[in-house]
């Protein structure tokens, strides 16, 4: 087992919290709104899908394709920076050298109107729908990062009483541990 990246106390237990180097990819582990169509030469991105990028001559044409293929609601950019490790967003980067668009995330007309329970597609929930969207990959990026963690709780005699795991971002996996340390010691003083 790796070491923790953090230890902190909680009345008389030890917190320990660790990289979750476990994790499974939010695009299988989670049910996801988006569907994340990828082209990558090295990194399996994304969602799996039948669309291949020799097919089309650029991005632009691809979107028309996959816009009109998905009947799409919602299409978005996806951007990659590859420099020391991977970072993905919907907004470019900048920078011509490391980084570049990969792909889409698309939403359908249909799965929207079935996700909010409505029969027309409004501005206002159009926008509601991108906000989620920009989130699913938000969630995605934090996975491709490592931003991933879990937590193991000790007594005074460092043995382990509970651990969890599939965090996303260090300061929930904190608070959940620490909220988890004061009911055990809640729970021992009943």
């Amino acid at each position: 087992m790796n070491q923790p990246i953090e230890t902190f106390k909680v009345g008389n237990k030890t917190v320990n919290i660790f990289q979750d180097e476990d994790s499974e990819s939010p695009r299988t582990s989670m049910d996801n709104l988006g569907k994340m169509i990828c082209f990558h030469r090295r990194y399996n991105l994304g969602d799996k899908h039948d669309y291949k990028s020799s097919d089309y001559n650029s991005y632009a044409e691809m979107e028309k394709a996959i816009k009109k293929e998905e009947n799409a609601a919602v299409i978005l950019p996806l951007y990659l920076f590859d420099h020391s490790g991977i970072t993905m967003r919907t907004t470019s980067f900048n920078d011509n050298w490391d980084s570049g668009q990969v792909g889409f995330i698309v939403v359908s007309k249909e799965k929207v109107r079935e996700e909010y329970s409505v029969k027309r597609i409004n501005k206002k929930l159009l926008e509601k729908v991108t906000a989620y969207l920009v989130g699913e990959v938000e969630t995605y990026d934090q996975y491709l990062r490592g931003d991933i963690y879990g937590f193991k709780i000790e007594d005074s005699e460092e043995n382990e009483i509970d651990s969890s795991w599939g965090y996303y971002g260090i300061e929930s996996v904190k608070q959940v541990a620490k909220q988890e340390a004061e009911h055990i010691i809640k729970a021992e003083m009943a």
